[in-house]
């Protein structure tokens, strides 16, 4: 590689900067609920803003001020409808510059520039890309069909800050996926003849590493549901009761892994090598360990008879 690319290669861009701090910042919040209780100050409004649904029972006793900020949890739904328009919309123009030779949209290719995408050619497969959005695409799509017709949601809450972050994310992550697409000013460059000569052994992995991943997590949000419904499936209850089967006889909130090993699928996908994505993939680590762990203790400081080998997130482990 020569040395201009190299240096393109470890450049803090402005999507590294961004997922960068997400990473820390999360990684801090972590750090600071293990700590042990009482040696730090208790912050109300902090609390408020890092524990959401059932967690917030489990925090300090929430001020009237922040109630008015709740917004119900069943709006997660909005999430996946955002990520379904929007990412189905980037996949398309990506789909038609791959195999239409469409050049992108002014406007989107300028987007791209200001968040750090470079004019590159080769030293990323534009096949990891799509595969990537494809899958993004697809895991959108899935979620959003079990929060209308798999979860069953409470009269739970987030707050209204959780639910601004959870409205940009999938946005911001299509634009990170997109970003790493090789271009040829507002062309996507392709090496070889079509788009299937690009095919490596790691895309093969990757997508088994998906479809393995988001099955699992599928499995875990129906044993939820099925929590609160009869053997005829209709819900007769919203409690919480103790999760079994499946990972959860591993760690309290299989889920939250499996979403984890969705992200790690994709930075297989994208050839083990592909920087920024990988702080896609740390940011998602430490953001689903801190809600399994916030789980956790809600699991262990409600139920007495709690298996007492789960781990918080990773089997074994924490």
């Amino acid at each position: 590689m020569a040395p201009w690319g190299a240096a393109e290669l470890w450049a803090l861009t402005p999507l590294r900067a961004l997922w960068l701090t997400l990473t820390a910042a999360f990684l801090l919040t972590l750090l600071l609920q293990l700590v042990p209780p009482g040696l730090l100050p208790a912050c109300a409004l902090f609390q408020d803003l890092i524990r959401y649904g059932k967690t917030k029972r489990e925090g300090p006793s929430r001020p009237a001020a922040c109630r008015v900020f709740d917004v119900p949890k069943r709006y997660f739904s909005h999430f996946y409808i955002i990520s379904v328009l929007w990412n189905g919309f980037l996949l398309w123009h990506l789909t038609q510059s791959l195999f239409l030779r469409v050049p992108f949209p002014n406007w989107l290719h300028g987007l791209l520039r200001i968040l750090g995408a470079a004019q590159f050619q080769g030293s990323e497969l534009a096949l990891s890309a799509f595969l990537v959005l494809v899958f993004l695409w697809l895991h959108s799509l899935r979620r959003l069909f079990e929060c209308l017709y798999v979860s069953v949601f409470s009269n739970a809450v987030i707050h209204v800050v959780q639910y601004c972050f959870g409205l940009v994310y999938y946005v911001l992550t299509g634009l990170t996926v997109l970003s790493q697409v090789p271009m040829d000013g507002r062309n996507v460059y392709v090496i070889g003849k079509n788009l299937l000569m690009q095919a490596r052994w790691f895309h093969i992995l990757g997508m088994l590493m998906f479809i393995w991943s988001s099955a699992h997590q599928y499995k875990c949000h129906v044993i939820l549901g099925n929590l609160r419904k009869n053997k005829a499936g209709v819900v007769i209850h919203c409690n919480h009761r103790i999760p079994f089967g499946d990972w959860f006889e591993y760690v309290s909130s299989p889920n939250y892994l499996a979403e984890l090993m969705i992200y790690i699928s994709m930075a297989v996908t994208f050839g083990f090598h592909n920087l920024t994505w990988w702080l896609v993939v740390t940011y998602v680590f430490f953001s689903q360990a801190l809600c399994a762990l916030l789980s956790h203790k809600f699991y262990k400081s409600n139920f007495v008879s709690y298996p007492k080998h789960r781990k918080a997130f990773l089997p074994f482990l924490f």
